[in-house]
């Protein structure tokens, strides 16, 4: 079971009971109504409008935690590549200093913990991941697997998530645990249920007032304690396969990160100030899991909807599929640099739809001045890379889905400044060259195979659906084996 000290710090809480309508109430007033339901339903947008009047850079009173929030990419750019060494903490945020005590690697505060525990996790990526050439075989192994669990439909609608997300992971697990998990291991799916669950309630309203007002974590109602249970569910459930992986672990010969991070904590034993323990092991790996299966699943399904609803951008993609790798063989990274609109396809899917539109939240190391404001040490700050994305200074007509702006007029693939979608600086996403290998390979594994479309007569719901990232409503497509062009391989078998 996981450690009571733990469990006692996800049940407990230590400030006097209040009532949770008078919280809300004074959070009202503060904000105001109409700003409080545009700030929960699409904050990325309502802080890019705000911009338009207030400026690129402003500051907002969230419920008593004073926040600076950054619009558009040269304002962005400026914070986090000119002054990457002060925006790179992160905010003691309530929920979670309750969740990670500000522990593990995403969001522990920038010092020793961090340079640790990012050191280890590139190493390991390096070690057991993308690192290596014989990973991408692995990848297009769970293509494989992933492709024959969608043949089995038949061409039937049916919601792609749950596979999805399955395949995605298990490019993951294989990190992390050295193996991947079937799709009908049900103890594993209800791990990534909750999981997906948990980046819906972490952004919720209930989420936002326990950080505002930390002492309605008093009440037991609300969305904040289901996601306070989930957790305590998903770090015993990590505890136990930690254990599992572990088992037959020679030290100092690591076969995954698991047995990397093991090897640290037992040379760091007489160490008082190493950040290397048992919770942070189990913090790391929650967050490498989320981290690495919510954002690139999010993004195939961004990418499955766009070409189904574009049969033409879909067309193309299956011709330069056809002329390039041809369909007696898997797409490999090979491919890459001779299929330009498929690049440019799934770089306007990530541009587009903002998988993670506010980034994770940034805090200042010491004082700070950007564009003549300053901004004190500590202050909690918001890169908004929708507006980024959405910069009319370097995007024309920003609002329109057009995969050829990230063509030159001979069609050849062209890269952009402000394309951001793993953000930039000290702390910039370390998954994002394993994040575009994997929506490179499953895509076009995809779409060698089949045809896209949505059942007649229905049209999928475009608006995003908000958690800590941007994810699509759920929706059914068909997918449909090209016949008319599939004169080779017909089976996984005939690829490997």
């Amino acid at each position: 079971m996981l450690s009571q000290q733990l469990l006692q710090r996800l049940q407990d809480a230590s400030l006097p009971r209040v009532c949770g309508v008078l919280a809300l109430l004074s959070l009202l007033l503060t904000l105001g109504v109409s700003l409080v339901r545009h700030l929960l339903n699409e904050p990325h947008v309502f802080m890019k409008k705000q911009s338009e009047t207030h400026g690129q850079i402003f500051s907002l009173d969230l419920g008593g935690i004073s926040t600076v929030i950054v619009n558009g990419y040269d304002a962005v750019k400026e914070c986090l590549i000119r002054q990457s060494d002060i925006f790179v903490d992160r905010p003691s945020l309530p929920l979670f200093v309750k969740l990670t005590n500000m522990g593990g690697l995403l969001n522990c505060k920038y010092g020793r913990g961090w340079t640790e525990h990012r050191k280890l996790t590139v190493n390991c990526f390096r070690c057991f991941g993308p690192g290596q050439k014989s990973f991408e075989n692995k990848i297009a192994e769970e293509c494989m697997f992933f492709l024959d669990a969608v043949d089995t439909y038949k061409g039937k609608p049916f919601d792609a998530k749950l596979l999805v997300t399955n395949a995605v992971s298990n490019i993951t697990n294989l990190i992390i645990f050295g193996e991947r998990f079937t799709y009908d291991d049900t103890e594993y799916q209800h791990m990534m249920e909750i999981f997906s669950e948990n980046i819906e309630l972490a952004a919720s309203a209930w989420a936002f007032l326990y950080n505002a007002f930390p002492w309605i974590g008093l009440l037991p109602f609300g969305d904040h304690q289901r996601l306070f249970k989930n957790a305590a569910q998903v770090y015993d459930f990590l505890l136990k396969i930690i254990q599992r992986f572990s088992e037959n672990r020679t030290p100092q010969n690591p076969r995954h990160l698991i047995d990397s991070y093991l090897d640290e904590l037992e040379k760091n034993t007489n160490d008082l100030e190493t950040s290397f323990t048992m919770e942070n092991l189990i913090f790391t790996v929650g967050e490498i899991i989320i981290a690495g299966t919510e954002t690139t699943t999010n993004a195939l399904r961004w990418a499955i909807l766009y070409v189904a609803l574009y049969p033409n951008i879909q067309g193309k993609v299956h011709q330069e599929i056809d002329a390039v790798v041809g369909q007696n063989q898997m797409p490999s990274l090979d491919h890459k640099s001779q299929m330009p609109y498929t690049e440019a396809v799934l770089h306007e899917v990530l541009r587009f739809c903002n998988i993670a539109p506010l980034g994770i939240f940034r805090a200042t190391t010491k004082d700070s001045t950007v564009r003549g404001y300053s901004i004190p040490k500590g202050t909690m700050v918001i890169t908004n890379l929708y507006s980024v994305h959405f910069d009319e200074k370097y995007w024309s007509n920003p609002e329109i889905f057009c995969p050829e702006r990230f063509l030159d007029s001979n069609g050849q693939f062209v890269k952009k400044e402000a394309f951001v979608p793993f953000s930039l600086g000290r702390r910039h996403c370390l998954g994002e060259q394993l994040a575009r290998i994997e929506l490179f390979l499953f895509f076009t594994a995809l779409l060698q195979r089949f045809h896209l479309h949505f059942p007649p007569g229905t049209i999928p719901n475009l608006k995003a659906k908000l958690g800590m990232t941007l994810q699509p409503h759920p929706y059914l497509v068909a997918a449909e084996r090209r016949r008319s062009k599939c004169l080779g391989a017909t089976k996984s078998s005939d690829f490997v």
